[in-house]
């Protein structure tokens, strides 16, 4: 297993806002995840068919591969054109542009002992590009301010800047599975102010383990976030409100409810997941005990399932048309746009309530956006 830096450009998000947490959540072990895995997945496929674009002479991860699957293949053959058609886009102003894939990124000029891994970077002449892939669903990214991206740059520059006449950074999420694709571009003289009045003096009361505690959406991926007092506080804040029927509360209680509504939901869970956790490795909490959850029926054995039903003179299998990601792929991404262009559509969303900053415009009429809404289903 590779070597972590304490103040990781993933987690800069993170412990820029809330400088102690990068000392504490050292502290405790990284058991990854499944979600990780499966990224870890994705972008080794990535980094083979980027290097295959290149001409490079290497062979296809996929049967080492745990989570491999249509999907995955669709996703990373989009970002490899991707990447592709930069290249061929920059080479019309730079002959001989270099492209590098998982390349380390030392940034420690800024950030103690900080080093990263660039998932793809293309240098040339005017501008620097550096690709962030991004295989999750849950959350979409944003390029914009996003100080990873950033201090991947300052690492980026730290190799090429002198060599090539650099004087634009421009920083790109590829996040397939939300359909996501994020650019934000900066100029090389704000990214080094950047760096040198708001990064490197966080870092360092990060990496002394100084600053203050501070609670937010930062802490969706924070290993103590569970347990965290600063975060408590932060959300116990919502027990001022007697919690009667909304109808009872003024507009901006209701605001007020609304805008740590997601953030307490969340705490909540996290608190009953790490409780859980803890009960089951031996500590007691007054009032509660662990008992078997519900669970669903399944077949011990489908096959055998299957072949019991037909011999009865019965089709065990369900029919369905496939999905549009499964289509695509049996298909073609030309035949498909030519065959079935006119017979996908994207219907409306459902109405949300989410706050001002969020990127997406505002509904005209959300009122009869809703009724439209409830017409459609």
């Amino acid at each position: 297993m590779g070597k972590h830096a304490l103040l990781s450009a993933s987690s800069s998000h993170r412990w820029l806002v809330c400088p102690p947490s990068a000392k504490l959540c050292a502290e405790v072990e990284d058991k990854g995840s499944e979600y990780a895995a499966e990224g870890s997945d994705a972008h080794a496929l990535c980094e083979y068919k980027v290097l295959k674009y290149l001409g490079k002479d290497v062979k296809t991860p996929t049967a080492a591969l745990s989570f491999y699957d249509e999907e995955m293949e669709c996703c990373t053959d989009d970002y490899a054109a991707y990447i592709s058609e930069i290249v061929e886009k920059v080479k019309d102003t730079c002959r001989d542009p270099v492209v590098l894939v998982e390349q380390r990124l030392d940034f420690s000029r800024y950030v103690p002992e900080g080093f990263g891994t660039g998932d793809c970077l293309i240098v040339a002449d005017g501008t620097l590009y550096v690709i962030d892939f991004k295989y999750g669903r849950g959350v979409e990214v944003s390029a914009l301010e996003n100080p990873q991206m950033m201090c991947y740059a300052l690492g980026a520059l730290e190799l090429f800047d002198g060599i090539y006449d650099i004087t634009l950074v421009c920083m790109t999420i590829y996040q397939p599975r939300r359909e996501n694709v994020s650019v934000s571009t900066m100029s090389k003289a704000d990214l080094y102010q950047w760096a040198e009045e708001t990064l490197a003096p966080i870092a360092k009361l990060a990496y002394d383990g100084k600053g203050d505690f501070k609670a937010g959406e930062h802490c969706r991926f924070c290993k103590v976030k569970a347990t965290c007092r600063k975060r408590a506080e932060y959300n116990l804040e919502l027990a001022k409100y007697d919690f009667e029927m909304p109808a009872e509360l003024e507009n901006a209680e209701i605001a007020a409810v609304l805008a740590k509504a997601d953030e307490l939901a969340a705490w909540a869970a996290d608190v009953k997941e790490y409780a859980l956790a803890q009960a089951l490795a031996g500590v007691e909490y007054d009032g509660w005990k662990v008992v078997e959850g519900r669970s669903n029926r399944r077949y011990i054995n489908e096959t055998a399932v299957a072949d019991t039903v037909k011999q009865e003179g019965f089709d065990p299998f369900e029919h369905k048309v496939l999905g549009i990601t499964a289509m695509t792929k049996l298909l073609g991404k030309a035949k498909f746009d030519k065959l079935l262009g006119n017979l996908v559509e994207k219907p409306k969303g459902k109405p949300a309530l989410v706050p001002a900053s969020d990127r997406r415009p505002a509904m005209n009429n959300a009122a009869n956006a809703a009724d439209d809404f409830k017409e459609e289903n």
